[in-house]
């Protein structure tokens, strides 16, 4: 069965946002207890590309069905996990891009690179890091694994923040969604 790209993150309405997250099946890696521990001899680069011994896996499909087996544990190590086994998996920086965000009544969606949607808001926080010169924000979207916003999408958030902020930009830059309050400044 041929993949089919979902449509265009501004195209869609809060509930077909809705809809898509909900329709995502993921594995129940929580519930699995992999007796074999070892090394996948793959890594997810800073710009979002994954590699598998040294060379980058070129076909999107594998890289959707590889993101949902993807945990992060306490000691911020990434872990590929399968009923069987548990391979450590090389992150330079996140698990995810996020590539695209719009704000649908007063919640705020992102794109992941895997096409994934993410809704955030208690359960999937946004998180500032580095400093104000260079920021770094980031959005948890699942088993302690993140994704770093890139350079437009921040730029979409940003200027989601200047507008819901109105005269209170002295605060600083900060977003709501789902109830939740988040700053943009690191």
């Amino acid at each position: 069965m041929p993949y089919e790209p979902p449509p265009y993150l501004a195209e869609l309405t809060l509930a077909q946002i809705a809809e898509q997250v909900e329709n995502r099946k993921l594995p129940p890696v929580e519930g699995w207890a992999p007796q074999q521990i070892g090394e996948s001899e793959m890594r997810i680069a800073a710009d979002g590309t994954w590699y598998h011994e040294g060379d980058p896996i070129r076909r999107p499909a594998m890289v959707r069905a590889f993101s949902g087996l993807l945990t992060r544990d306490d000691k911020a190590q990434h872990w590929l996990v399968t009923p069987f086994e548990k391979l450590s998996i090389e992150v330079d920086d996140a698990a995810f891009i996020a590539v695209d965000c719009v704000m649908r009544d007063g919640e705020i969606a992102f794109r992941l690179n895997t096409d994934e949607l993410v809704v955030a808001g208690p359960d999937n926080a946004i998180r500032a890091a580095g400093d104000p010169d260079t920021p770094a924000i980031y959005l948890h979207v699942r088993r302690g694994c993140e994704a770093r916003l890139n350079r437009s999408t921040y730029a979409q958030l940003a200027d989601i923040a200047m507008e819901t902020s109105g005269d209170d930009i002295e605060q600083g830059l900060m977003v709501t969604s789902q109830g939740a309050i988040f700053s943009l400044l690191p």
